[in-house]
């Protein structure tokens, strides 16, 4: 909720814009390495095999809130310690686009909440694993399916990331700055990521990959 006040601008105490208060180019370091931080953390914890070396130190039913727990704590520091650079590079002050993209930025928000639910919110933040647990339950990972817009596009969760990073009425240095990095990182960590659901779901993931887009809909350049 905080990461949505702070990427719109909107409700927060400190938001991706604001004064500058540091020479730009020790700014864009500072941003960059927190950025830089939150995806290794996200990337490497996600790793099967870091998963494999990770539960011989703690239980294998808290891994999972454990990589959740993490990421939420580089999330919090790169909020906390993200250095407005100032400057802008658009700025739309026309009623109907800039509502328009009030729009798409709640849109895209809201396209990441659904993806969770559909594929297993609980199950994404690591508190169906504990729950089972706790009751004494095995746990099973999840069947392999796609619902609703999972048929046509792999990865809507990632897309309603991109939808809500680049929706904005004015783009200051700063907010561009984070968003060609995420995205960036959200095109790299695909690739991993698919690798990852091949070697889990076998031809199953291969014959989806072939019938359906990375990320952007119906695009068939984008679905290998």
């Amino acid at each position: 909720m905080y990461a949505i006040g702070f990427v719109g601008n909107l409700f927060v105490p400190k938001s991706i814009d604001g004064a500058n208060t540091m020479p730009v180019a020790k700014a864009i370091l500072i941003n960059a390495s927190l950025l830089l931080v939150f995806a290794l953390q996200h990337s490497i914890m996600a790793r099967p095999a870091f998963k494999r070396w990770w539960t011989r130190f703690i239980p294998e039913p808290v891994e999972r809130s454990t990589y959740v727990l993490l990421a939420s704590l580089c999330l919090l520091l790169m909020m906390w310690q993200w250095q407005p650079i100032g400057g802008v590079v658009w700025s739309i002050e026309t009623g109907m686009f800039k509502t328009v993209l009030l729009g798409t930025y709640a849109f895209g928000w809201g396209l990441v909440l659904l993806s969770t639910f559909l594929i297993n919110h609980f199950d994404l933040f690591g508190l169906r694993q504990t729950w089972l647990y706790f009751t004494g339950r095995q746990y099973s990972p999840l069947p392999f399916r796609t619902p609703l817009f999972y048929r046509f596009v792999r990865h809507p969760l990632y897309l309603g990331f991109l939808i809500a990073f680049w929706s904005t009425p004015v783009m200051t240095v700063a907010h561009f700055l984070f968003a060609i990095l995420t995205t960036a990182y959200v095109l790299t960590a695909i690739v991993f990521e698919e690798k990852d659901l091949v070697s889990q779901f076998g031809e199953s993931y291969v014959e989806y990959k072939k019938n359906s887009s990375r990320i952007i809909p119906f695009l068939k350049l984008n679905s290998n």
